[in-house]
């Protein structure tokens, strides 16, 4: 056998080396475009629900634990991660599965609340969903077919007017209730975590008040963002520093703060309050609590410029839910600067120097270039649905720079809305208490949340 027959030969034996992704240019618009679209690619690759032997629902990646890594709102949140990289490249390729998931997820009252999720809802999952819808409505997003009877508008609706509603809160009529009218973690009393009133929760319902109050014009909206807002700031879950912690509990009169911090809770907030700022004329008032909240959250969640998770990450105690935060934090905290472009800067400086640390963590998986999640660290740890939304999330985010405003109503907005969607709340029979190891939700996500955390994480020492 001469030489190149037996290296043509012998290579076929070898195992093929992979290439791990290759980083884009990051001042090259299309360059991101194509980077971005190779991780979206990998994203999708976790999701079968177009094929005929998925077992799991449309919409959902696979599980909930322990029949799966990922519990119900992820679904929603990789929909949202996919709409925001549409909307920054414009890429309709997942254009269908995006509307027939949120479809197949709306539920039977038009609100999120799907049956086979109702008992164990949070209002945080529900929540997500609806920022989902929300983001829809901001970028046009074709509209659902006129047979489903569906509006994107009016679902988020459905779900803000839901969670107003005095079944869905810290209901007391104590006059020294520090808790009054705070939003619960759990929708229905028969979970554990109803007495929880948690930042995420707040955050969302903060959040899409906002929005809903920019795209109609109505400001009943934003008076409810702003209450709770000053909620947040009354109870000290937003500190003086702009630190973000958890949640307390409402046995505890919520003097038991809780000062976990993750990077979502303070995410939520910075793109909640850029709404406001716009809504209220570009107020100094919503321009200083974007600052405080900016620059404390660039020095906790990039303390070297580069996205980390601080509460769990530096003991390698975060869950799959915990490993998604990265990716809420670069998109919401990017789309922020869009309507708050005095934060742009220090955002976007820091946030390029993260997307390249989450690019070069790309390197393992069956392909050679998946995505891992410890990017300060560097390296690959392991395959995650999760691991694509952040680095995706980080990419499309890079590509906000440029973005122009969401639409409006009256800026060629197109989702109608119902402004009395929602009102018709799903009940439940009484059943005995879960467990939180059999639920966990969008947020605190482990038994520990309701022990207080103690002992579990690292806690704030600067």
């Amino acid at each position: 056998m001469r030489l190149s027959e037996w290296i043509t030969a012998g290579s076929l034996s070898l195992p093929c080396a992979l290439a791990a992704l290759t980083a884009p240019d990051f001042t090259n618009s299309d360059s991101l475009k194509q980077t971005a679209s190779i991780v979206a690619k990998d994203l999708i690759s976790f999701y079968k629900g177009e094929d005929k032997d998925w077992i799991y629902a449309i919409g959902i990646l696979p599980g909930p634990p322990p029949e799966g890594d990922y519990y119900w709102w992820i679904g929603g949140a990789m929909w949202g991660t996919l709409l925001d990289y549409r909307h920054a490249t414009g890429d309709e390729t997942y254009d269908k599965m995006i509307t027939r998931s949120m479809i197949e997820q709306s539920g039977e009252n038009k609100d999120f609340m799907p049956a086979n999720w109702t008992a164990s809802m949070g209002n945080d999952d529900q929540g997500f969903w609806a920022m989902t819808a929300m983001l829809a409505v901001e970028t046009n997003f074709p509209a659902p077919p006129k047979e489903t009877k569906l509006d994107w508008l009016a679902l988020v609706q459905a779900v803000w007017n839901e969670q107003t509603m005095d079944e869905r809160r810290a209901i007391t009529k104590d006059k020294d209730s520090r808790c009054e009218g705070g939003l619960r973690w759990q929708a229905h009393s028969v979970n554990n975590g109803w007495d929880y009133i948690n930042t995420i929760s707040n955050g969302i319902y903060f959040n899409l008040g906002a929005r809903l109050a920019r795209y109609t014009g109505n400001k009943t909206y934003a008076e409810h963002s702003e209450k709770t807002f000053e909620m947040l700031e009354r109870l000290s879950y937003i500190d003086k520093e702009g630190n973000v912690h958890d949640g307390a509990h409402l046995p505890k009169n919520c003097l038991d703060v809780n000062k976990l911090q993750f990077s979502y809770n303070a995410a939520v907030l910075i793109q909640g309050a850029a709404y406001m700022y716009d809504v209220t004329g570009q107020s100094q008032k919503w321009k200083d609590r974007l600052n405080l909240l900016v620059d404390r959250s660039l020095a906790v969640f990039l303390p070297k410029g580069i996205a980390f998770e601080y509460a769990c990450e530096g003991v390698s105690s975060c869950n799959v839910d915990m490993r998604s935060f990265k990716g809420y934090l670069h998109r919401w905290v990017s789309q922020a600067t869009v309507l708050a472009p005095f934060i742009k800067d220090r955002v976007m400086a820091a946030f390029e120097t993260s997307a390249r640390a989450g690019v070069a963590a790309c390197q393992g998986g069956d392909n050679g270039q998946m995505c891992g999640f410890a990017w300060e660290q560097g390296g690959f740890d392991r395959a995650s649905a999760v691991h694509q939304m952040n680095v995706l999330g980080a990419l499309t985010g890079l590509m906000m720079k440029d973005a122009k405003p969401p639409v409006t109503n009256a800026t060629g907005g197109t989702s109608v809305g119902d402004a009395n969607a929602g009102q018709k709340l799903a009940e439940l029979r009484p059943r005995a208490p879960i467990t939180t190891g059999d639920r966990v939700g969008a947020g605190i996500l482990t038994s520990l949340v309701l022990a207080g955390f103690a002992g579990a994480c690292v806690w704030m020492s600067f």
